[in-house]
């Protein structure tokens, strides 16, 4: 039976491999990535210059009010060395979030390598946003030429809102409105081809990047409603989307006053 005297013997002993564990991991490389709120780019606008959604081969195209904002993090490369003094300093701040990074880049691939896979899902998601708004409007793929162009920018979260920005361009809201409401809307979001959307990771930060750039709006993959209001910005409205189609219905209701869910 342990005695009082015994007792914080055995605790101290027993604290000595974590001191030691957390005193070697003050100085190695731990296997996270640090990410905090990136740019934010208007699909309806130019970049660089040149417009972000450009449509071609005869077909009239309609001037756009507003803004869509596609988000962004900016994270640690893969090869960076993160500490434990970086870790702990960011879990205390909500401008910062720690990311496995696995979760963040492909295991096995050099740096290059990784950008390449980035930059090739990013290819991917257009071609699936072009093929997505042409379905939702009842167009064949092929019928119109688009163009997209956005430089920097790697991986697919940007796909709802490419389809969204093609959307406006040929239909507006579909009877002679902008689908933005003359608003700046934000958000994110992957798309395939038949118009469903899918999550994205790093929501709260990107959040955080919308407000930041005048937003008003978040589109939000439905399934990541809890991350996005864990830190959502004062002034900033969430509305939770599952298909191309159901977050052009919401934003007319936005602009309509119908019915506009919420998470």
């Amino acid at each position: 039976m342990s005695t009082p005297r015994t007792r914080p013997r055995t605790l101290a002993l027993c604290a000595l491999p974590v001191l030691a564990l957390l005193g070697v991991a003050g100085f190695a490389p731990l296997p996270f990535t640090l990410a905090q709120p990136g740019t934010t780019a208007n699909v309806l606008g130019d970049d660089h210059g040149t417009p972000v959604i450009s449509i071609e081969g005869g077909t009239p195209t309609r001037p756009t009010k507003g803004e869509l904002r596609m988000t962004t993090i900016v994270a640690t490369g893969p090869e960076a060395d993160v500490g434990i003094r970086d870790v702990v300093d960011s879990w205390f701040r909500t401008d910062r979030a720690v990311l496995p990074r696995d979760s963040v880049y492909p295991t096995g691939g050099s740096e290059k390598e990784i950008e390449k896979h980035n930059l090739d899902d990013m290819v991917k998601s257009q071609d699936a946003a072009v093929d997505a708004a042409l379905n939702y409007l009842g167009r064949k793929p092929g019928s119109v030429d688009v163009t997209l162009h956005l430089a920097d920018v790697g991986g697919p979260s940007a796909g709802l809102f490419f389809a969204l920005g093609i959307v406006d361009k040929l239909d507006g809201d579909g009877s002679g409105g902008d689908l933005t409401g003359g608003r700046t809307i934000a958000g994110t979001g992957t798309i395939d081809a038949d118009g469903e959307v899918g999550a994205v990771g790093g929501v709260s930060l990107k959040t955080q990047a919308a407000r930041r750039d005048g937003a008003t709006v978040f589109l939000v993959p439905k399934a990541e409603c809890g991350e996005a209001k864990s830190e959502l910005p004062e002034g900033l409205r969430l509305i939770p989307v599952t298909t191309l189609k159901g977050a052009v219905n919401s934003l007319r209701a936005l602009d309509h006053g119908g019915k506009v869910p919420s998470c």
